[in-house]
C-alpha cells in the first residue's frame, strides 16, 4: 500500500498525551500525542479498504487493514515509524514548552489528571483481562433481576424514569411477591459460588493466584431476615443513583 505523504498525520494523535487539560488548566491546548507507525498505516490506507470492501463491519476493515499491516515488508513499515520517531520528538519539545507555561496550581493539576487517566486505564485492562481469562459474572441481586424482568414495560420516559418507577413498585411489594425474586437471586449466589470455585481453581494451574479471591472476600449464606434488609439496602442505593442521574438531566 503506497504511502501519501512521508509525514502525513505528523501532529495528529489518537488521543491527546494530556487530554481534558483545557478544563480549567489551561487556556492552550496541550499537543497532541503522534500516531503510532501502525496507526498511520491505518489512518492513510482505510479509505482504500474501505472502498474495496464496502459490505465489511467496521470491525472486519479494522482486521483487513491488520492482517495487511502484518503482510507489510519491514521496509515499508520502516518509513511510517521514521515519521513516528521525528514527530515524536516534535512532540516532546512542544510538550515541554507547554509544562513551562503552567503555573504551579495548573500543573498539579495536570498531573492529578493524568494519574486518573492512567488509573482508569489501568482498572480497564484488568476488568478486560478477567473477560478474556472467562471469571464468572457476579450475582445478581433480587431487585436487579425483578428490574432485568419489567424494565421495557415500566413506565418512563427514560433509563432513569423507568429505575425509579421499578424502585417505588418494588418497596411496595410485599415480601411474599419479592420472595420469588430474592429465591432466584439466591440461585444465582450459588451459581456464581461454584462457577467461581472452577475458575480459581483452573487460575491456580495457569499460576495466575493473584487473581484468587481470600476466604473474606467469599461471599456468605444470608438469612431470609438479611436477604430481605440487604435487597432493601440495595435497591435503596439504585434510586440513590436514579436520583442523582434525573438531577442532572433537569439541571
Amino acid at each position: 500500500c503506497p504511502r501519501k505523504g512521508g509525514a502525513a498525520g505528523a501532529g495528529m494523535a489518537g488521543g491527546s498525551a494530556e487530554k481534558g487539560l483545557s478544563r480549567g488548566i489551561s487556556s492552550d491546548k496541550p499537543p497532541k500525542r503522534p500516531l503510532t507507525a501502525y496507526f498511520r498505516f491505518m489512518k492513510e490506507n482505510r479509505s482504500v479498504f474501505r472502498q474495496k470492501n464496502p459490505e465489511v463491519t467496521t470491525m472486519e476493515l479494522i482486521k483487513k487493514i491488520a492482517d495487511a499491516w502484518k503482510e507489510l515488508p519491514a521496509s515499508q513499515k520502516q518509513v511510517y515509524e521514521e515519521s513516528r520517531k521525528t514527530d515524536w520528538e516534535r512532540y516532546k519539545e512542544q510538550l515541554a514548552a507547554y509544562k513551562a507555561q503552567l503555573t504551579p496550581a495548573q500543573a498539579a493539576a495536570l498531573k492529578e489528571e493524568r494519574r486518573k487517566r492512567l488509573a482508569k486505564r489501568s482498572l480497564f485492562r484488568a476488568k478486560r483481562e478477567l473477560t478474556v481469562l472467562g471469571k464468572p459474572k457476579r450475582p445478581r441481586s433480587g431487585f436487579n433481576i425483578f428490574v432485568s424482568e419489567n424494565f421495557q414495560e415500566s413506565e418512563g420516559i427514560s433509563p432513569t424514569a423507568k429505575l425509579k418507577q421499578l424502585f417505588d413498585a418494588w418497596r411496595k411489594m410485599s415480601s411474599s411477591q419479592q420472595q420469588p425474586y430474592l429465591q432466584l437471586a439466591e440461585d444465582d449466589k450459588v451459581r456464581y459460588v461454584n462457577e467461581m470455585k472452577s475458575w480459581e481453581a483452573k487460575m491456580v494451574e495457569l499460576g495466575r493466584e493473584d487473581l484468587i479471591r481470600s476466604t473474606t472476600q467469599m461471599p456468605k449464606p444470608k438469612t431470609a431476615k438479611t436477604a430481605k434488609k440487604a435487597e432493601t439496602a440495595q435497591a435503596s442505593s439504585h434510586e440513590n443513583k436514579a436520583k442523582l442521574k434525573l438531577k442532572k438531566t433537569e439541571e
